[in-house]
């Protein structure tokens, strides 16, 4: 066994392999750039080593520091983690020459499955079932178009070295193609340093599902069942389970012993997944193999009983798997959700910023349940331009698949971030859908299920209750101590311009709440709040809750899960006069582009003077290595322009404004 690993990553897999190598009794050494200066992982591990500005092209991709942070610090072997240069077998290679051990498959099967244009031919060649494309590279955009044409429109653009959902579009039209093969490119370029193209036949309302397989260096070779992979944006996972709710146990056992087949077929001495793209008929095709551990590895984990990082460390070291496939076994069923630094309410774009609050759920069993969280990340550090928008990966594990569903609604409840947009609103209206709960899913899920984009959801009949209950505990609270006098028992509560008639008795963190003509009364119970804390827990008649809070001027904002109001508690002739109050009108805004996030001006094709139609691409913006093309929304003359190639923007900022 090693004594000592160098981690060539960062964020929260970093800190994973930190955790794993500690149960081991190994030391760590971390390398980190400028922008990973002051972070957990550099304050975690045993010993660390500066490799050089942000830019993973300048840091974390550079073999060379890699190899000579290794020399420096005494360090045996090297583990990737993911992206960087896990899939890299020139690096597996290099590490070898120099008397190193790369914690991950050996260079061959690297070489083999690893691209994603050479891993099709070698499948097709094994009698793998694979989607129809073209498998081989692409010289340009023409070519391209061409080889679109001939597979048929919908295809999808896909980066050869690509991987986490970068470098992938999926082209409806010429158009798309035109536009999207030179973004790809570049993303590719820019992401993996490997700008090779390759287009296959896009199935539509598909399923992604992925095994999970192990290898060792004695040719044995196991499978960990499978995950489901299908709600994704942008080709990016942000939801996974293992198991899925689509297998039976013989198209499961099928798919586990081709994808076991495939790894002892080239090899296969480390974790990796082989991916397939499954029709709702169960039937499924062979889609690619990522040589690496994988972002969702935690539910494989939690389902099975196995770490996989310390797998591969004792794959590395030349260990024999100390189980075979018949000691495996499902356990329950978990859940992950991807806690990404995005907006939902803006389209999902990548949000740049500090975490000025950051509180996630309680760790460890409670009661029957399991709640994980792999973080990288504390209450006051800094998500990067340059990295992936990731802020933690949150799973949680239940006997059944509903349980454990409903763990994460409640874990997603105690989550709480500030400082920029984040997702969690958008994750627990997922847990709240009928059709996921059903099992009805797709990669179309998003795109079906908020074809309008995410504005939150409608507040239900409870979240009502909910809210109504905790207006009036804060304002009794504030009340209390700015103006005992004015405490009363009769209020109007206001929620989103409802008004209802409400009585309370008793106070403190328990008293009911009568709804006055709705013949119902309610009692909360066990209120945690106090003056400047962002969130509220309780319980309302037996059931729990939390609610991000915030007192405004006027009453309060309060969030359960996805639905959120603006909460007034008002004496009755207070909400009348209130109700005679004219709207306010939202700012005109037609007039001008705004970047839609904060991020790089990579292009702005805008000169004062010039014609704009609509639909016109007028800037690219690039933000956690994604390209963002921006297009007018209406014709127009250009007034102004205010940004230029190469300047830093933020979210709202004004681009372009037309006469």
């Amino acid at each position: 066994m090693f004594s000592k690993i160098l981690i060539a990553n960062r964020g929260e897999i970093a800190v994973r392999i930190i955790k794993t190598c500690r149960k081991l009794g190994i030391k760590t050494v971390v390398v980190y750039s400028e922008a990973d200066a002051d972070s957990m992982a550099v304050e975690m591990a045993d010993e660390t080593v500066f490799i050089g500005p942000a830019p993973a092209a300048e840091s974390y991709l550079v073999a060379d520091k890699i190899v000579a942070a290794c020399r420096e610090t005494g360090a045996e072997a090297v583990h990737p983690g993911f992206g960087f240069l896990s899939e890299n077998a020139g690096f597996a290679e290099r590490l070898a020459a120099e008397g190193l051990v790369f914690i991950g498959p050996n260079p061959h099967a690297i070489k083999a499955m690893g691209d994603k244009i050479e891993s099709k031919k070698f499948a097709a060649k094994a009698g793998v079932s694979t989607v129809p494309g073209h498998v081989g590279e692409i010289e340009d955009t023409a070519h391209a178009l061409k080889i679109s044409d001939d597979i048929g429109y919908p295809v999808m653009i896909k980066a050869s070295a690509g991987g986490g959902g970068k470098g992938i579009r999926v082209a409806w039209t010429k158009q798309d193609v035109e536009e999207g093969f030179p973004a790809v490119r570049a993303e590719a370029k820019a992401s993996f340093g490997d700008d090779r193209i390759f287009i296959e036949k896009f199935i539509e309302s598909p399923r992604h599902i992925e095994i999970q397989v192990l290898g060792d260096k004695h040719g044995n070779v196991v499978h960990l069942f499978e995950r489901e992979c299908s709600i994704q944006r942008r080709n990016q996972k942000v939801i996974e389970e293992a198991p899925s709710p689509l297998l039976d146990e013989q198209t499961r056992a099928a798919m586990g012993a081709q994808a076991v087949a495939l790894a002892q077929a080239v090899g296969y001495d480390s974790a990796g997944t082989v991916e397939f793209v499954a029709g709702q008929d169960k039937s499924f095709f062979f889609l690619e193999m990522n040589t690496r551990l994988q972002v969702e590895h935690p539910v494989s984990e939690l389902i099975t009983g196995v770490d996989l990082v310390e797998q591969m460390i004792r794959s590395a070291a030349g260990e024999k798997m100390a189980f075979g496939q018949s000691d495996l076994k499902i356990n329950g069923w978990s859940i992950e959700s991807r806690i990404y630094a995005e907006d939902p309410y803006r389209g999902f774009l990548p949000s740049i910023g500090r975490l000025v609050r950051y509180s996630p759920p309680q760790e460890g069993e409670i009661g029957d349940i399991i709640v994980r969280n792999d973080a990288g990340v504390r209450e006051g550090d800094e998500i990067s331009m340059f990295y992936d928008p990731m802020i933690s990966k949150l799973s949680t594990w239940a006997p059944t698949r509903l349980a454990a569903i409903d763990a994460m609604g409640r874990a997603l409840e105690d989550f709480h971030i500030e400082g920029l947009g984040q997702n969690v609103p958008f994750l627990a209206a997922v847990m709240d859908q009928e059709r996921f709960r059903s099992g009805l899913l797709s990669t179309n899920y998003i795109k079906d299920e908020f074809p309008d984009g995410f504005h939150g959801t409608p507040a239900t009949p409870f979240q009502r209750d909910v809210m109504a209950a905790v207006a009036l505990s804060m304002h009794r609270t504030l009340t209390r101590r700015a103006a005992p006098e004015q405490l009363r028992d009769e209020w109007v509560v206001i929620e989103n311009g409802e008004r209802r008639a409400v009585r309370v008795a008793n106070g403190g963190d328990s008293f009911s709440v009568e709804f006055v003509g709705e013949n119902r009364t309610l009692r909360l119970e066990k209120a945690v709040w106090r003056p400047g804390k962002p969130v509220f827990a309780g319980v309302l008649d037996g059931t729990p809750f939390t609610v991000q809070v915030q007192p405004l001027a006027e009453g309060f904002r309060i969030r359960h899960r996805a639905a959120a109001s603006h909460v007034l508690v008002l004496t009755e002739r207070s909400a009348d006069l209130h109700g005679k109050l004219p709207p306010k009108k939202a700012a005109d805004t037609s007039k001008m582009i705004l970047s839609p996030m904060p991020g790089l001006v990579v292009s702005l094709e805008a000169e004062v003077g010039r014609e704009v139609r609509s639909g016109e691409v007028v800037a690219i913006i690039e933000a956690m290595k994604m390209q963002n093309i921006i297009r007018a929304e209406r014709d127009g003359v250009v007034k102004a322009v205010n940004a230029k190639g190469g300047d830093s923007v933020a979210a709202d900022e004004v681009l372009v404004e037309f006469v």
